[in-house]
């Protein structure tokens, strides 16, 4: 790839400026074919990488996509997981909480869809939701049946910062490798993405009413972002602000994210000791014609 991977790194302590980080840059691809050439000897690491996973048992990879509407979640998740084997491989996608999701705390629904060791969990938004549009509509938080003085503190939306920074650490400690990704879209291009879901019949099914409510609200998203993204920016569990504008190139840089996170794991496929050599050179012998 032409640009680094870092560059789209926030570093641990950094405050974020939306407005400084591009929501377009240089494509890492020269054309059509030059991509999906690119994309595919991604996705065949990836899934090389995913046996090696799912064989040495002892990580999982947690993926978490965050973004505003029309921003190409599922896109990514569709192009680059697409050579994962399912088995290896699960999605989850988090809409409005349950009545039994909202009796326990607002970690509870996800923390029950965490990856396995072996496995790769993708989450399609996250529990990020609770400290983004909960914080955009504090209504949702008040009909949450939080202590009265826990909606009363000032610190509600640090405290939160707190108790997700505090359970990414122990996720790590325990072999999970988190990596964020906020796909960074333009409010002119998610313009244009709905006006496309508006002309084209077969995509009218993806554009709704509260897209245009949601809209109205840009700039408080934009500014809940930036908090959260200062905030709970580590070097265990980093956020990526990638340039989504580009789809393609979206896809390219968040998979080479996902590829160099496997390629530094320290793993093996297990090799049996003396005892089990030996049963299975035994069973060879029966085997043989």
């Amino acid at each position: 790839m032409k640009t680094s991977i870092d560059d789209f790194r926030v570093k641990e302590g950094r405050k974020v400026n939306l407005k400084k980080w591009p929501t377009v840059v240089d494509p890492v691809y020269d054309g059509k074919q030059p991509y999906k050439k690119i994309l595919k000897a991604h996705t065949k690491s990836l899934s090389e990488r995913q046996s090696l996973l799912y064989a040495a048992n002892r990580y999982s990879v947690l993926v978490i996509v965050q973004a505003m509407d029309a921003a190409g979640k599922d896109g990514i998740i569709k192009h680059v997981m697409s050579g994962i084997n399912p088995q290896g491989c699960q999605v989850f996608s988090f809409k409005q909480p349950s009545t039994q999701e909202l009796q326990h705390d607002f970690l509870w629904r996800t923390i029950v869809s965490l990856p396995e060791r072996g496995r790769i969990g993708i989450f399609n938004r996250s529990y990020y939701e609770e400290v983004l549009i909960v914080r955009v509509h504090p209504e949702i938080l008040k009909a949450q049946g939080l202590p009265p003085e826990t909606l009363k503190k000032k610190s509600v939306w640090k405290d939160r910062f707190k108790s997700i920074n505090d359970m990414e650490a122990h996720l790590h400690r325990n072999g999970t490798r988190i990596i964020k990704f906020f796909l960074h879209l333009s409010k002119k291009e998610q313009g244009k993405r709905f006006l496309d879901r508006i002309d084209n019949t077969d995509k009218n099914w993806k554009f709704s009413a509260a897209d245009i409510q949601e809209r109205e609200l840009w700039d408080n998203y934009q500014s809940a972002y930036e908090d959260c993204l200062s905030s709970t920016s580590t070097g265990h569990a980093p956020w990526y602000i990638v340039p989504a504008d580009d789809k393609a190139n979206a896809r390219l840089i968040v998979s080479q994210v996902i590829l160099d996170t496997l390629k530094g794991l320290k793993m093996a496929y297990p090799r049996p000791d003396d005892k089990r050599r030996e049963e299975l050179l035994s069973i060879r012998k029966h085997i043989e014609p």
